[in-house]
């Protein structure tokens, strides 16, 4: 699926050096089954050094990789070959260069400028609740939940975003959200630490270890909320959700598009 967030134009290859290394991982995990991929980011990284070097001390499970795409690439290009193979290598990962400028997420991005909060506070009750937002992005759910929680977490992998947030909260004093690291996986809190649990574009690359870990910190009789924003086309319903129980809640969106919705009470 083709996001158009940016222009890849407008970056430096010199991005990946604002990225985080599970990105990294994944870029170059991504390039061992996409030619495209690795012919441009061979280009790409043999023409830029210090990415290079980057990549090899932040992602050392990737050093050899690197250095043998690097290795491969042909050994003169002129300025233009070279400017394309690094556009080409980012459109690929599109959605990481787009977080390395984080202040253009809110208005860019069709499933957080088109969205409305309103999808979210009907789906539970977050009055007085503790709550815990997954894979928090700029914010979208984090901050939409703080207008009537106690206490929000906004849990983020990514640094660029996690300072985005912050700045955020300096900037409208906001009180009752407080910005962490985190991936779904493998979350920094105890056990029964959250109301309700809420994330959205997150749940999906692993269901059965996500889940296990978002039911891992929810108190007993808490939510899990999964509420993606809104964009222009017909997205399926998460098949995966409900084969485990969950609850779906479907609607058509600002955007013309289909937007499916999922909860379910957790007890242990």
């Amino acid at each position: 699926m083709s996001l158009n967030w940016i222009d890849v134009k407008d970056y430096s290859f010199n991005c990946l050096l604002l990225m985080e290394r599970f990105q990294l991982r994944l870029i170059m995990e991504n390039a061992k089954g996409n030619e495209r991929l690795a012919r441009n980011l061979a280009v790409a990284l043999s023409n830029n050094p210090a990415v290079l070097w980057y990549v090899e001390h932040k992602c050392p499970e990737c050093a050899e990789q690197a250095k043998l795409l690097a290795k491969a690439a042909p050994a003169k290009m002129d300025d233009k070959s070279l400017r394309k193979a690094e556009e080409l290598a980012m459109a690929e990962f599109v959605d990481f260069v787009t977080y390395t400028t984080p202040q253009v997420v809110d208005t860019n991005c069709d499933f957080v400028r088109a969205w409305n909060e309103d999808r979210l506070f009907e789906l539970v009750e977050l009055e007085g609740k503790t709550v815990l937002d997954v894979g928090s992005g700029s914010g979208r759910l984090a901050f939409a939940a703080a207008k009537k929680a106690h206490e929000v977490y906004a849990s983020e992998p990514v640094d660029t975003l996690r300072e985005y947030m912050r700045d955020k909260i300096k900037r409208e004093g906001i009180s009752n959200v407080r910005v962490v690291d985190g991936m779904a996986d493998s979350l920094p809190y105890p056990d029964n630490s959250f109301d309700v649990v809420v994330s959205g574009h997150v749940v999906g690359d692993d269901y059965d270890a996500e889940i296990a870990e978002l039911k891992r910190v929810v108190k007993s009789g808490g939510w899990l909320i999964d509420c993606p924003g809104d964009e222009p086309f017909a997205r399926k319903c998460n098949a995966g959700l409900l084969k485990r129980g969950w609850e779906e809640f479907y609607y058509k969106n600002a955007l013309g598009g289909d937007t499916y919705r999922y909860r379910i009470q957790v007890y242990k």
